[in-house]
């Protein structure tokens, strides 16, 4: 009777510490499925804020895309404007220096006609 009371509380000993050994993998399990469930909220936060982010870069390209373009535009219009300034400076330079051989040929016609006015006084 000893022998089968020892053989019990043996096997109680052993069910014992097996139901400690399967309440540790039961909560290392409990532990390991939180971690992966906060694991997996991560990855979906990031995966939201990957996709704002990519749709805010679209957003930012197309701003520069069209910044780009109208930048393009304006310096086609500077140069057509640049252009124009400079043809408008040759023509300025040119009309001055005839405007110089005017005066000149002025003076000069003036200065015969007073001569020619003081030689038909004088004579």
């Amino acid at each position: 009777m000893d022998a089968i009371r020892k053989k019990m509380q043996s096997l109680k000993g052993e069910t014992d510490s097996l139901y400690s050994t399967i309440q540790k993998f039961e909560d290392a399990t409990n532990e390991s499925n939180r971690l992966a469930d906060q694991a997996d909220c991560d990855i979906r936060d990031f995966g939201k804020k990957v996709h704002s982010l990519e749709i805010e870069f679209d957003e930012t390209n197309d701003k520069l895309q069209k910044a780009t373009e109208s930048l393009e535009e304006k310096e086609k219009q500077f140069k057509e404007v640049e252009s124009d300034v400079s043809a408008l400076s040759r023509r300025i330079m040119l009309m001055e220096e005839e405007a110089k051989k005017s005066e000149e040929n002025l003076a000069g016609t003036v200065t015969r006609l007073a001569t020619t006015s003081k030689e038909l006084t004088t004579s």
